[in-house]
């Protein structure tokens, strides 16, 4: 049945208007976005199709675009405006943190880690680059590896943040294949980091380790 034939109460676009979109299922998120089913499903299930494919709404961001067309009903128009939205929802959050104090808005943080990194199939490092207030000047990838590791030289974070008159930074990676636990190597990277980067008067603020559905805070949990 489409869903223009269900009950207006029921329609997922009438109750994210009415009751907001923290009220819809993924899929019915989903549905909004698509607009329109193939024969013989509605939006709302091709959008429950999309998430068990996937198996998740992160796997779903981090498909490529043949992957991605597998599923009837989605091909390069939809792709197209998936990555459109998801690209758009970084920004508003880098604007957001450049305007406000990154300290003072951790939640907003973690959800620009998740969107830049969370649906990442390799393992990658991500520096925030502060000013002396905490607002963000720039975030950039510097080392990018494999789905279990990547290698990170202190030199050329440090060479990086000198290079943008940084008072401070924001650490973070990605565990796509695990929990966002932090590893015993993480921890001794971060001491290091921490020590090299005091000899040239710049603070390591956190360490985020970013996994699918979580963020973990080196800060939160007394680990800086």
């Amino acid at each position: 049945m489409a869903i223009t034939d269900w009950p207006v109460d029921q329609r997922p676009r009438e109750r994210l208007i009415k009751h907001g979109p923290q009220a819809l299922s993924d899929a019915e998120l989903l549905a909004v976005f698509l607009r329109v089913g193939v024969t013989g499903k509605s939006a709302v299930d091709l959008g429950r199709d999309m998430v068990g494919h996937f198996g998740s709404l992160s796997g779903l961001f981090a498909a490529s675009l043949e992957n991605f067309s597998a599923i009837n009903g989605l091909g390069p128009a939809k792709f197209a405006q998936l990555q459109a939205v998801l690209e758009l929802a970084r920004r508003a959050l880098f604007e957001e943190l450049q305007i406000g104090v990154t300290l003072s808005s951790p939640q907003a943080v973690k959800q620009y880690l998740q969107l830049l990194l969370g649906s990442k199939p390799y393992e990658s490092f991500a520096v925030l680059f502060l000013d002396v207030k905490n607002r963000l000047i720039s975030c950039e990838e510097l080392f990018r590896g494999t789905l279990t590791h990547t290698s990170v030289y202190p030199r050329e974070i440090i060479k990086a943040a000198l290079a943008h008159n940084a008072a401070g930074i924001i650490l973070a990676h990605n565990h796509p294949s695990g929990t966002s636990e932090p590893s015993a190597a993480d921890k001794s990277l971060t001491q290091t980091l921490k020590q090299a980067l005091a000899l040239v008067d710049v603070r390591v603020l956190d360490h985020f380790v970013v996994a699918a559905r979580e963020v973990y805070s080196f800060t939160e949990n007394g680990l800086l």
